[in-house]
C-alpha cells in the first residue's frame, strides 16, 4: 500500500512539473511583443545574391555552409527563389527553389513563400539596411530566422545593432547559428532556378526558407 502511495505521489508531482513547465513556456510565448515588420520593402532591391550570416537552428540547415539564396523577380509581379549549400562533409552542393509573393502589397513587408506545392509559409521582413545592405526575415512563430547579407560577413556595429533589434523583437542572442561562408565559394548561377514546385526538384533541400 505504501509503495503504490508513494507511486501515485511521484507521479503527480511528475505531472505537475510537466504541466507547469509547458504553463510557464505557453505564457512566455504569449507575452512576447508583436512582431513588428519593417515600414516598406523594394522588392526590386531584394534581387540577386544574398549571403547568410546567421540562422535560428533547424534540422533542414543541419551539416550546411556557405548557405546563400538568390532573388529574381518575374514579370508576373512574383519572386523566384534559389536557395543553396554545401555540405560540409563531403562538399556536395544542396539547393531548393521556390516562389515568393506579398501579401501586403502596400508595405510588401510580409511575404508566402512555397517550396513544395501546394504548401506554403508566411514570412516576415523584421529588419533591413537603409541600403539593403542587409535583411532579417524569420517566420511569425519565431521558429525560424535569418540574417542575410550582400557580403559573406557584417561590419562589426552593423551585425550588433541587428542583434540589438533582434531582442527588442523577443529574440535571444545565444540561440543564433553562425553560417560558415569559405573564401572560394561559387554560388550556382541564378539559371538554376526550375519553373516547377515538383518533390523531384526540391528533393535535396538542406538550407534556406
Amino acid at each position: 500500500m505504501n509503495q503504490l502511495l508513494s507511486k501515485l505521489i511521484f507521479f503527480v508531482i511528475v505531472t505537475a512539473v510537466s504541466v507547469s513547465v509547458t504553463f510557464q513556456s505557453a505564457w512566455a510565448s504569449a507575452n512576447l511583443p508583436a512582431l513588428q515588420t519593417v515600414d516598406s520593402v523594394d522588392l526590386s532591391k531584394y534581387a540577386g545574391l544574398w549571403y547568410e550570416v546567421i540562422h535560428l537552428p533547424s534540422r533542414l540547415q543541419e551539416g550546411c555552409q556557405d548557405s546563400t539564396a538568390t532573388f529574381s523577380l518575374r514579370n508576373d509581379g512574383e519572386i523566384d527563389i534559389l536557395n543553396s549549400c554545401r555540405d560540409k562533409h563531403d562538399g556536395s552542393l544542396h539547393h531548393t527553389n521556390g516562389r515568393g509573393w506579398s501579401i501586403d502589397k502596400s508595405h510588401n513587408a510580409r511575404l508566402m513563400f512555397s517550396f513544395f506545392w501546394p504548401f506554403r509559409s508566411e514570412y516576415l521582413i523584421i529588419d533591413q539596411g537603409k541600403e539593403y545592405e542587409y535583411s532579417v526575415i524569420c517566420t511569425p512563430d519565431r521558429k525560424r530566422l535569418w540574417v542575410i547579407s550582400r557580403t559573406p560577413k557584417l561590419n562589426g556595429d552593423v551585425f550588433e545593432s541587428i542583434l540589438q533589434h533582434l531582442e527588442k523583437q523577443g529574440f535571444n542572442r545565444d540561440s543564433f547559428v553562425k553560417t560558415e561562408q569559405g573564401k572560394h565559394f561559387t554560388p550556382p548561377s541564378p539559371q538554376m532556378t526550375l519553373t516547377d514546385h515538383s518533390p523531384k526538384n526540391n528533393a535535396e533541400l538542406k538550407n534556406g526558407f
